[in-house]
């Protein structure tokens, strides 16, 4: 039950403090409104998530791994390091999690002296998001932005050859630069669970879309897992 917690938790701040850079922190409309600051946005929300990410693998990690994520608990039992069992509550407990995050970040946002209408940070694509890039685009960059961010998760965890004193710092230096390409295309999800959150209550376009955030990212993560259960990227 403490590995579940910690994921519902970790989660939880994760959207939280994201999205709350998007949202509460007014990078959105920079990052959106093609303005000369655009640039500084994207690292800065980047940072927001990479570091989130980072302060969780050492806050958390060492109860339940710190997956806070379903497409890395995925990669973690294809690779063979993860009971089956645990599966579904790690993944239910990360999906309530960014639920959670994403509830108490609206009602955050609902005590502005006016209407919040700017969205929660929620992953898109197409006409009217950032880039406006095509369906083609946003698979294959939710692919490869994925895959990428499980074989560093798995790299650096593996018994042989890791580095896990330095894992934390891995992991979210890796998906803050993951945002410097990718975050104009669809915003950079990578993990099911921080797409989900806004999503629900934004509903509309967000939800329509969720789709894409919810597959892709997870067959990435079992390819990445897969490869290193077949040794191919082991030490």
């Amino acid at each position: 039950m403490n590995k579940f917690l910690a994921e519902l938790f970790g989660t939880a701040m994760l959207v939280l403090l994201g999205c709350g850079a998007v949202t509460i922190g007014g990078l959105g409309p920079v990052l959106g409104g093609g303005q000369a600051f655009a640039p500084l946005a994207t690292i800065s929300i980047g940072f927001a998530f990479g570091i989130t990410v980072m302060a969780m693998a050492y806050g958390i990690g060492p109860i339940s791994g710190c997956h806070i994520n379903p497409a890395v608990t995925l990669g973690v039992w294809a690779s063979g390091r993860m009971q089956t069992s645990e599966v579904a509550g790690y993944i239910i407990s990360q999906l309530i999690g960014a639920i959670v995050g994403a509830a108490i970040l609206s009602i955050l946002l609902s005590g502005r002296g006016e209407a919040w209408t700017g969205g929660l940070g929620q992953n898109g694509w197409g006409q009217g998001y950032l880039g406006a890039y095509g369906t083609p685009a946003a698979i294959l960059t939710e692919f490869i932005a994925t895959f990428v961010f499980l074989v560093v998760i798995l790299g650096v965890t593996q018994k042989n050859g890791g580095h896990p004193a330095t894992a934390g710092l891995a992991i979210g230096l890796t998906l803050m630069l993951l945002h410097l390409p990718f975050i104009n295309i669809t915003g950079l999800s990578v993990n099911p669970a921080r797409s989900l959150g806004p999503a629900i209550f934004v509903g509309g376009q967000a939800l329509a879309q969720l789709w894409l955030f919810l597959i892709v990212p997870s067959i990435a993560g079992l390819c990445a897992g897969f490869i290193f259960r077949a040794k191919i990227f082991e030490a």
